[in-house]
C-alpha cells in the first residue's frame, strides 16, 4: 500500500491480503438479524423512576441502549459530523502529518486497531483525541479543518454531561446513591474516536472492528444515519442495530461491569463495512480517573455474593487491554478473583 491510511480517495477494487480474516473469523453477514427491540430511553420524559428502571433493565439484559431527548442539540451533532467528514476528506499528505501507531499518544490519526501487533488489519481509519480536561488537550487537536477544535469542544462538553446523567441513573438502578459510581470513578477522563470506514470491496471477508468490549466505563456513540454498521451480541447471536435519528447508542464498558459486580454486562459489539458507501461514527468514552480504585461498592457484596473481580486501577487495566489483540477473550477475565 502506498500509504499507511486506507482512505486516499481511490476506491479499492479488491481486498488487500492483510485485511482478509481466516474463514472461521469472518462476519457471516447472512446470519445477522436486525435487533428490533433495542431499548430506547427518553431522558426528557420527566419520569425519573421510569428512566432508572428502563436503564437498569437495559443494562441487565442488553448491555446497551439508545437515548433520545438527551439534551445535545441537533446543530451540535450536525457540526460534529460535518467537521469529521471534512477532516477525512483532507489530502492524504495533510492527514499523514498526524499519523501515529503509538497508542499512548493523546492525539493521533491511525488505522485498524493496533497495527504493530496485528496479523490481520481492520478496515478503519480513525482520529483519536483525548478530550478532558479541555484546556490541556484541545491545543494539540488538528487545526485543519479550521472549525474542528470549536465543533469538538462543544460536542464533547455536552456529551460528557449526558454520560454523567446516565452514570447516575445506572448507580440508582442498582439501589445505590446516584453519585456512587461517579464518586468511585473520580475525575473521569474522556476520549473520542472519530471512525471512518471507507467503502470495502469484500465486506464479508473483514471487519471495520472485530468483536470486542469497551475497556472504559461508558461509551456514547453517534451512529451514521445513512449507513448502518454496528452489531451487538445478544443471547449468542449477532444483531444489527439500526441507526435512529437524534439518538445516541450507550454501551456499558468493562469498568461498569466490574463496579456492578458483574450484574451489568459490558456488551460485545463489532463494526462491519459497506461495499458502496463510506461510514462515519463518533465514539465518546468516559474513563475512570487514574487514581480511581475499581472496586464493587459494599452494598453489592454480601448475602453470599463475593466480589467477582479483584480491585484494580484503570491504568493497570488499560495497559493489559492494549497489550492484547482486540478480539481476544474478555480482558476482565484476567481480573477475576
Amino acid at each position: 500500500m502506498s500509504t499507511r491510511l486506507l482512505f486516499s480517495g481511490t476506491p479499492y477494487s479488491t481486498l488487500p491480503h492483510k485485511y482478509i480474516r481466516p474463514e472461521s473469523e469472518r462476519p457471516k453477514l447472512s446470519e445477522v438479524a436486525t435487533c428490533d427491540d433495542v431499548p430506547v430511553i427518553d431522558l426528557g420524559c420527566g419520569d425519573r423512576n421510569l428512566i432508572v428502571r428502563q436503564i437498569g433493565d437495559a443494562c441487565r439484559h442488553y448491555g446497551f441502549f439508545q437515548v433520545i431527548n438527551h439534551g445535545v442539540s441537533k446543530k451540535v451533532i450536525e457540526d460534529m459530523l460535518k467537521v469529521a467528514h471534512e477532516f477525512f476528506n483532507l489530502s492524504v499528505e495533510e492527514k499523514m502529518k498526524l499519523y501515529s501507531d503509538d497508542p499512548s499518544k493523546t492525539m493521533r490519526l491511525s488505522t485498524s486497531f493496533n497495527v504493530k501487533k496485528e496479523t490481520v488489519h481492520n478496515w478503519r481509519d480513525y482520529l483519536r483525541l483525548h478530550c478532558y480536561p479541555l484546556e490541556k488537550y484541545a491545543p494539540e487537536w488538528p487545526s485543519n479543518p479550521p472549525t474542528l477544535r470549536d465543533a469538538v469542544k462543544i460536542y464533547v462538553t455536552e456529551v460528557r454531561q449526558v454520560g454523567f446523567k446516565i452514570e447516575e441513573a445506572i448507580s440508582e438502578s442498582l439501589g445505590l446513591d446516584p453519585q456512587c459510581f461517579k464518586n468511585v470513578l473520580g475525575e473521569q477522563g474522556q476520549h473520542m474516536a472519530v471512525n471512518f470506514y471507507p467503502p470495502c470491496p469484500e465486506p464479508e471477508l473483514t471487519y471495520g472492528l472485530p468483536a470486542h468490549t469497551d475497556p472504559n466505563a461508558l461509551t456514547i456513540l453517534l451512529q451514521d444515519l445513512q449507513v448502518a454498521g454496528l452489531q451487538v451480541l445478544k443471547d449468542g447471536k449477532w444483531l444489527a442495530v439500526k441507526p435512529r435519528p437524534d439518538a445516541f447508542v450507550i454501551n456499558i464498558g468493562d469498568q461498569l461491569q466490574a463496579l456492578s459486580n458483574g450484574k451489568y454486562k459490558s456488551v460485545w459489539h463489532r463494526a462491519i463495512v459497506n461495499t458502496d458507501k463510506p461510514r462515519m461514527s463518533v465514539a465518546s468514552f468516559l474513563c475512570p480517573g487514574e487514581d480511581a480504585l475499581i472496586s464493587a461498592p459494599k452494598p453489592l457484596l454480601g448475602d453470599g455474593m463475593p466480589a467477582v473481580y479483584r480491585d484494580f486501577t484503570y491504568p493497570e487495566y488499560y495497559s493489559k487491554f492494549w497489550s492484547r489483540n482486540l478480539d481476544q477473550e474478555h480482558c476482565l477475565e484476567l481480573f477475576k478473583n
